[in-house]
């Protein structure tokens, strides 16, 4: 799976997106990365104040990673078009 994200809520979509991929309750992952089923919530409804710490927690224990790349020249209008 390879996604872009630019904003906090495309972020969110990709978590929501993986997490039921791997079927995980919003529970059973706030387990497995350490945090309160609450900051997974907001993290999914694209809150802009999520500790980096916490959504690379959050990425790990779905098994996915955290890559910084040169931006593409597409618009961000043109990523939302993706979720």
């Amino acid at each position: 799976m390879t996604d872009l994200a630019r904003t906090p809520q495309q972020i969110g979509n990709l978590v929501r997106r993986a997490r039921k991929k791997h079927n995980f309750s919003q529970t059973q992952l706030a387990e497995r990365a350490g945090v309160r089923q609450e900051t997974i919530s907001l993290i999914e409804t694209g809150n802009p104040a999520a500790r980096l710490e916490t959504i690379l927690a959050i990425l790990a224990a779905l098994d996915l990673e955290y890559r910084i790349v040169p931006r593409g020249k597409t618009s961000p209008a043109d990523i939302e078009d993706i979720f």
